[in-house]
């Protein structure tokens, strides 16, 4: 299958006017046509890149799964354009998910709820809830308008690879498996959305992403935060939500966390230079702080070292930590030490993606 690489002008990716979106709507015709007619288009969200399909299409949703090599028991992410698409696709839309929805939609905030009898057991797993949320891009806005429907769309990558946050991310995992991508660039936030379950009393993160915790409880009083998060052993678990139960977001070469602060991050780097010292192809993913601490002599041991962002800005270095993995990977890196964050705010999901990308792995430092 031949792909199509569909690149969009910079000016599609903030606030819009009116004749910017009617040239957008005008350059989106074909791959609105694409899902109409059943098949499958990589499109930017403010998360990451999505591979999305019809979602009341069970085939064209079906086929999401085989090109991503995705199992089959985890479930999809719908995504709406507009409250009343939202409301439509659950059988008991409450009052916490009207809250949420006022305070962080368009945004980058999944929620679970009981789902409506339409929704293809394709979607959700066999699972009696759907998740759905409405993306804060106008690429996708417009997408999901011109379709006439919601769009199911994981991740656009390969199951298991770092997720892309860059349309060349894409272009590397799909290639000759769709029949279009839509680039724009590299995506805002970098790390997939918050998936909060709103079906019982208590909200539950199921996933954390780019709406923390303490925001939610802002608005919502008590959240809970589900105990399969910093759970390694996941073998048994149904998931809620894509993500809890399988290896997720892992390069080809072995991830360790480092965890600490400054000099205990330092200390695991030296004892793991000297443990892996035979392995040729060593990485390090760190923040500007620990890196600057590091000794000439050490950095020439370190094939690849990735700056990911300062300890005072840690929503920028989750923003490049899938670049970061993804690098390693182009470059064949067999060992990667990555420093971790502490477990708040935004380094909650920090440290689930790279708890997820370690998978069942030896990981250094303190759990």
């Amino acid at each position: 299958m031949k792909t199509k690489r569909l690149v969009l002008d910079q000016k599609y990716c903030g606030k819009l006017n009116q004749e910017q979106w009617l040239s957008l709507e005008n350059e989106l015709k074909e791959a609105a046509q694409l899902i109409k007619a059943g098949n499958l288009v990589a499109f930017p969200t403010e998360t990451v890149y999505g591979l999305g399909a019809d979602a009341l299409n069970p085939r064209a949703c079906a086929e999401i799964f085989k090109v991503k090599g995705r199992p089959a028991d985890n479930p999809l992410i719908l995504h709406v354009a507009d409250l009343e698409e939202a409301r439509r696709l659950t059988s008991f839309w409450n009052d916490k998910a009207e809250i949420c929805a006022g305070a962080f939609w368009p945004g980058p905030l999944t929620m679970v709820l009981p789902k409506a009898e339409f929704i293809p057991d394709v979607i959700s797993g066999g699972l009696k809830t759907v998740a759905f949320r409405m993306p804060d891009h106008p690429v996708a806005l417009s997408l999901i308008r011109l379709s006439g429907c919601p769009l199911a769309a994981p991740s656009a990558n390969l199951s298991g690879k770092p997720s892309p946050t860059d349309g060349e991310h894409v272009w590397q995992d799909l290639q000759g498996r769709i029949p279009l991508m839509i680039d724009a660039g590299k995506c805002a936030i970098g790390l997939e959305s918050t998936v909060l379950d709103l079906s019982e009393e208590i909200p539950v993160i199921l996933r954390p992403g780019g709406i923390t915790r303490e925001q939610l409880e802002e608005v919502l009083g008590k959240v809970e935060v589900d105990p399969f998060l910093t759970e390694m052993n996941t073998e048994n678990i149904v998931p809620k939500a894509p993500g809890m139960k399988y290896r997720h977001y892992a390069p080809e070469g072995e991830v360790h966390l480092l965890s600490g602060d400054g000099s205990e991050v330092l200390q695991e780097i030296r004892e793991g230079l000297a443990e892996y010292a035979a392995t040729p192809k060593k990485a390090l993913l760190c923040l500007r702080e620990t890196e600057e601490m590091l000794q000439d002599e050490e950095k020439k041991k370190l094939e690849l070292i990735f700056v990911m962002g300062a300890r005072t800005n840690p929503g920028k270095a989750a923003r490049r930590l899938y670049e970061g993995l993804r690098l390693c990977d182009r470059q064949n890196m067999e060992m990667i030490f990555v420093e971790g964050m502490p477990a708040e705010g935004i380094g909650l999901a920090f440290m689930n993606r790279l708890r997820k990308a370690a998978g069942k792995r030896f990981l250094t430092g303190k759990k």
